[in-house]
């Protein structure tokens, strides 16, 4: 069993005794290799002052000046250590106090000087937690000494000495390869590495998600272990799995997908009913992953370790083998185990009561989002056996759909129109039908019904995170933060350059008096939901919607995992919230499934057994009638702790995902542009900085950088208050908002850079400008 240092320390908390045995149960240490190395771990953190030996047992040491962060390097040789606390200081660290830890690590830092108004805090590694980079893109290099790895990322701050291996190292000399590392630096000994794989000559030959897939350390394929798990599982549903299950085969049942990537592997589907009080009950079934993957299977850590799909392109690396979610996918006409979600609305889309259920369902018919979309365009033309599933396509996109949307704007919620574009280089939409790490809901102008299926899901996924926090037990929610207004403040000021007015909708203004004012003085201290409405609707109607947009989008926090409940930015929730219904894409959503399953099964309804009043555990009405814990302590307390240690792990790979995806898209666009070199484009000025500015090709939704050496015909100087470029003698400014014509000068494909140069605009100077 491998561990980090990180995973074994997390299992020391509140100043408590450990012993050995229990943390080989916990790590999953079952061999003697592996509970020698647990020991080894043991005896070094306590060589170093880290855990105390008593009698036996560990207990960790905690010290006021040693804190818990993440290196962030810079190609100079210093890094910064990021402390996950929200309104912690960075920490600068020396290259010479790095102790042979590396960009990305998880490491201890002990401060040695305290930080001032100027000036952070500076401090040395104590200790490496957990290594970021098991594996380095890199070219190689021979020397007198023998073959090197030099990494391409310029963060990484050494050179790997090559193990020679199948793969000829005189092959690989000069060529981009895949490095794996053997061992990290020791003492005085450097980093080994071996060749997994020679991707190209460079990186333009290579292929692009290889080069992503290296970069990232993403698994591309399953072991023999994994494969050998799904083949355990039954293919159909046997009539023991039943048991205790709410069956539900009896209501017509939808299933409607909007993704081609998903294969035809369907995870939710859909009922509605009347209820005897003229209300309707909304069902939305969740397949159920973690009834067939429990805790701690090979399936699950599996999948643990992979957290999340990613995107790329044309290939998608899953969550799960394409086996077994051919498996829980479900199929039209087959029994399928589910966790149903029904929900009890008005006709305003008011949610009055919900309950939660394992339960059985039968897809009736499946629709891809076009099948549905054309069923409600011509409902008066459809055949009369289609009747009934046009009703219910109706009363679901067109009355309770859109009561819900109404709800959710009302209370301040956004939405996001991110306009297709035939030319433009956009990322592939993930399956999921939430909010997703964007943190709003995208509305298609394409796939209208798309947003309107969010909204559903989006129902399920409060009513499940309010259950959760309800029972009392452990649980995963996602949250995401209001956006820091300094992110803002180059789109107002754009916005404002385009003559946009940007007005609170109670009057005042977000920055300085008055509102197209080039030397803004903040006097909005927080941003709420509601202003993003604002700017969304106000951004539709401009004359560059799509740059405003995207621009927007990229000022939000991303959505993250956390084990208590908290706001959610883009959905305008002060109540809990969570992702719940992608257990086949998302490693949260599975875990939360599990969790569910947990309390379906452990969970106490009383209590005692002596107590006659009893709650029902499904039911909303048990909110605020629970006094005891429902699950048994040490369950509680083992749970508490699984999810202590996965939200850390969590949020990591949601961020590799989003940057290797984001990486691809980079690499796609300059790859695009490298063709078309020379060409000439209309853009927007979307950042003004002293060595240039940045240029928005609107139709492509490229950007490209224009260089200030390349401004030959004056000497500019920048305005940072105004956030322009003047030229001393000619008076031209560059600033955000302007409209320019620029020619593509030079692409570097690997740094994903595009140089430009101006043809033509810029705007005259005012005197606001030329001053200092």
């Amino acid at each position: 069993m491998e561990f980090s240092i990180a995973t074994l320390l997390s299992n020391f908390t509140d100043d408590k005794l450990v012993a050995p045995k229990v943390l080989e149960k916990k790590l999953g240490c079952q061999d003697e290799a592996s509970i020698q190395r647990l020991q080894i771990a043991l005896d070094a953190l306590e060589r170093i002052g880290i855990l105390i030996k008593d009698r036996g047992r560990y207990r960790r040491v905690y010290e006021e000046d040693v804190v818990e962060a993440k290196l962030r390097c810079s190609s100079k040789g210093f890094c910064f250590a990021i402390q996950e606390v929200e309104g912690a200081d960075d920490i600068y660290i020396q290259k010479s106090h790095l102790s042979s830890a590396w960009n990305g690590d998880r490491v201890l830092v002990k401060i040695t000087k305290e930080g001032s108004r100027r000036r952070s805090p500076e401090g040395q590694v104590r200790l490496i937690l957990e290594r970021a980079n098991p594996s380095v893109l890199a070219r190689v290099k021979q020397t007198e000494e023998g073959y090197r790895a030099v990494p391409l990322d310029d963060r990484l701050l050494f050179e790997l000495d090559l193990k020679q291996n199948s793969i000829p190292l005189a092959e690989a000399v000069d060529h981009l390869v895949h490095v794996e590392v053997v061992r990290y630096p020791l003492g005085p000994k450097p980093p080994l590495g071996k060749v997994a794989s020679i991707l190209g000559s460079d990186a333009e030959d290579a292929e692009d998600t290889d080069i992503v897939c290296c970069k990232h350390d993403l698994r591309r394929e399953f072991g023999a272990e994994i494969l050998k798990a799904v083949e355990l599982i039954p293919k159909q549903p046997r009539k023991t799995d039943f048991k205790k299950r709410l069956d539900l085969r009896h209501l017509f049942t939808i299933s409607i997908e909007g993704n081609s990537l998903t294969n035809c592997q369907v995870e939710n589907a859909f009922t509605i009913t009347k209820t005897q009080a003229g209300h309707w009950q909304l069902g939305i079934h969740i397949t159920d992953v973690g009834f067939w993957i429990p805790p701690g299977s090979p399936l699950d850590k599996e999948a643990r370790k992979r957290s999340t799909t990613v995107y790329l392109g044309d290939l998608v690396l899953p969550l799960l083998p394409e086996a077994a979610m051919s498996i829980f996918s479900l199929v039209p006409g087959e029994d399928r185990l589910t966790i149903s979600v029904l929900l009890t609305l008005d006709r305003t889309g008011e949610l009055l009561e919900f309950e939660i259920h394992p339960t059985i369902i039968q897809v009736n018919k499946q629709l891809t989002i076009e099948e549905a979309q054309s069923l409600l365009v011509n409902r008066e033309n459809v055949d009369p056996e289609l009747a009934p599933l046009v009703d219910m396509l109706n009363l679901l996109f067109l009355t309770l759909s859109p009561a819900i949307r109404a709800r959710r704007q009302q209370r301040g919620s956004f939405d996001l129109n991110l306009s297709e574009s035939k030319e433009a280089i956009t990322r592939v939409r993930p399956p999921y039908k939430d909010e997703g790490r964007v943190g709003a809901i995208i509305v298609s102008s394409s796939q209208p019904l798309l947003s309107l299926l969010t909204e559903l899901i989006v129902l399920a996924n409060q009513a499940v995170a309010v259950h959760l926090q309800s029972l009392g037990v452990p649980a995963i929610y996602a949250v995401q933060s209001a956006p820091d207004i300094e992110q803002l403040e180059d789109t107002i000021k754009l916005a404002n350059n385009l003559g946009i007015d940007l007005q609170r909708t109670e009057g005042s203004s977000f920055f300085g008096v008055p509102t197209f004012s080039t030397t803004p003085q903040r006097i909005v201290e927080e941003i709420t939901a509601q202003d993003y409405q604002h700017f969304t609707q106000i951004f539709s109607k401009s004359t560059a919607p799509k740059v405003l947009t995207y621009l927007l989008q990229s000022t939000l926090k991303p959505v993250t995992y956390s084990s208590k409940p908290g706001t959610h930015f883009g959905l305008a929730l002060e109540t809990p919230y969570t992702h719940c219904t992608s257990p086949m894409w998302r490693y949260s959503d599975l875990f939360v499934q599990q969790i569910l399953n947990l309390v379906f099964e452990e969970g106490r309804d009383r209590r005692t057994t002596r107590s006659k009043e009893r709650v029902n555990l499904n039911h909303s009405s048990c909110q605020g009638n629970i006094s005891w814990s429902i699950l048994p302590t040490e369950i509680q307390q083992d749970w508490e702790l699984a999810i202590s240690l996965l939200i850390p792990h969590l949020n990591d790979r949601e961020k590799i995902a989003e940057d290797a995806e984001l990486d691809l898209q980079g690499l796609k666009k300059a790859e695009h542009m490298k063709e078309r070199t020379g060409e000439i484009f209309s853009g927007l000025i979307t950042g003004v900085q002293s060595y240039g500015f940045f240029v928005e090709i609107e139709d492509l939704l490229v950007e490209g950088l224009v260089h200030v050496s390349s401004l030959k015909d004056d000497w500019y100087e920048y305005r940072s208050r105004h956030s322009c470029l003047v030229g001393r003698k000619n008076r031209t400014a560059y600033r955000l908002g302007d409209k320019v014509e620029v020619q593509v000068k030079s692409v570097d494909y690997y740094r994903q850079q595009i140089d430009l140069v101006t043809v033509s605009g810029g705007s005259v100077a005012s005197s606001e400008d030329l001053e200092d």
